[in-house]
């Protein structure tokens, strides 16, 4: 059974993450993929080593209790080609961690969480998507129009910040993927080509529909996680017959 680390500073009244155990059953009666899900704070994500899971879900919540938790999750995450998904704070952190430690942008930060900074990547929206539901087009031969196809989709939101569009030139040269725009050209949706997942949603997929019929960003989630434990289990299988045969 893979093993998914659901990092975010877990709280009822956050409604994606009340709509995580319905999610975790829906995976598993609808979709026959079983995870064995462990919530981690993100003062503990700072502390501890997440490497030995198949998984990262950056959940919403944001301003987290630890900025630095949230972006070492991410790193972990990319560096050591772990399957992550970063949704609404969670892509956030994601945008903050690939243009802080791939582009050298040491000094951006959050608007939302240091509001003295000088250099902003995450900034306010022009119209806060709290509560809203709005069309995102998902670009052609993505990742993310592999997972749900190509074209105009509808998605809930609970959000006031987002890419700040000055970067996207910078985030795109250093390697990340945006492969999801609002009707105005506003980045929604990120990836990273050449990792085994990686992706980032400004939206909330946790809130599709009721839940009992997860959304295919998170489903896909779940299948990486499970292909993640099944090469680490083969992996150890052909390791323990070659000490055996030596």
């Amino acid at each position: 059974m893979a093993r998914i680390a659901l990092v975010g500073d877990r709280s009822a009244n956050v409604r994606a993450h009340a709509r995580i155990p319905t999610l975790i059953d829906a995976l598993l009666q609808r979709d026959g993929i079983a995870l064995d899900a462990y919530w981690i704070a993100t003062p503990d994500a700072a502390e501890c080593d997440l490497g030995g899971f198949d998984a990262i879900w950056l959940l919403p919540g944001s301003p987290y209790d630890s900025a630095d938790g949230a972006i070492a999750a991410v790193r972990t995450a990319r560096e050591r080609g772990l399957p992550f998904l970063g949704t609404c704070g969670g892509f956030q952190h994601a945008l903050l961690e690939f243009a802080r430690h791939v582009c050298g942008l040491s000094g951006v930060e959050n608007a939302e969480v240091t509001p003295e900074a000088d250099e902003y990547l995450i900034v306010a929206l022009e119209c806060s998507l709290k509560g809203h539901e709005e069309a995102v087009m998902i670009v052609p031969g993505t990742l993310a129009a592999k997972i749900s196809g190509p074209g105009r989709r509808t998605e809930r939101y609970h959000c006031e910040y987002g890419l700040n569009p000055a970067y996207l030139e910078l985030l795109s040269t250093g390697g990340l993927a945006f492969s999801g725009f609002d009707d105005s050209g506003q980045v929604r949706v990120a990836e990273l080509p050449g990792h085994p997942f990686f992706m980032g949603t400004l939206f909330q997929p946790e809130l599709h529909g009721d839940g009992t019929q997860p959304h295919p960003v998170i489903v896909a989630l779940a299948a990486a996680a499970t292909a993640h434990a099944a090469a680490n289990a083969n992996a150890n299988a052909n390791a323990g017959a070659e000490i055996l045969a030596g």
